[in-house]
């Protein structure tokens, strides 16, 4: 059994991947399949996004597709950057530069973030359809700290921890992350599809 991991980041590819180990067979990279697959996201929503790559790549390539879309809401900031979480900057050292920016002179208390994912597995074969969601509430630190993960983990701290998701090692990120968590959800439903 093999599945098509709709995203072309390499960090997430690999927590996907490793959270699924031994449910599939085998994990296709967009890269894997040698045929770009261009996939706007310009959907309002999250989960409209994950739908439409999700669909998009598995009717391509006829294969069941996992495809997420996610993203940092700040309160502070009105939920920004929320959708254009992916946009914010040209890269993730300039989207942590701007979003610390921001909230230059902001206090800890104030700093109250969420990070939200929405996971939607596509079974083309029979044109299914199952969503996940998971979410992480914690706060924006005032520097990037640890070098593992990618996106906005360095700066992302979880409650509780004195650490930033980029301090975590992936199995402790994936029990405790956003998409860890809508990857459990996803695990679960698997577990008893296969009952």
């Amino acid at each position: 059994m093999e599945i098509i991991i709709a995203t072309g980041n390499k960090g997430k590819f690999e927590e996907i991947k490793s959270a699924l180990a031994g449910r599939f067979d085998r994990f296709l990279s967009l890269e894997d399949l040698g045929a770009p697959v261009e996939v706007v996201e310009d959907q309002p929503t999250y989960l409209e996004n994950a739908w439409k790559k999700a669909r998009k790549i598995g009717n391509r390539f006829d294969i069941d597709t996992l495809a997420d879309d996610s993203g940092l809401e700040v309160e502070v900031l009105r939920g920004r950057p929320g959708i254009c979480s992916a946009r914010y900057g040209a890269d993730d050292w300039e989207r942590l530069e701007r979003l610390l920016a921001e909230l230059k002179g902001v206090p800890e208390e104030r700093r109250t973030a969420f990070f939200k994912a929405y996971l939607v597995y596509y079974l083309p074969a029979a044109g299914q359809t199952f969503v996940f969601y998971g979410s992480l509430k914690g706060y924006i630190g005032f520097e990037a700290r640890g070098e593992k993960g990618f996106g906005y983990d360095p700066v992302f701290m979880v409650p509780g921890s004195g650490r930033s998701l980029a301090e975590l090692d992936l199995e402790e990120k994936n029990r405790v992350s956003h998409r860890g968590r809508a990857l459990a959800e996803l695990k679960r439903f698997l577990n008893s599809s296969a009952a």
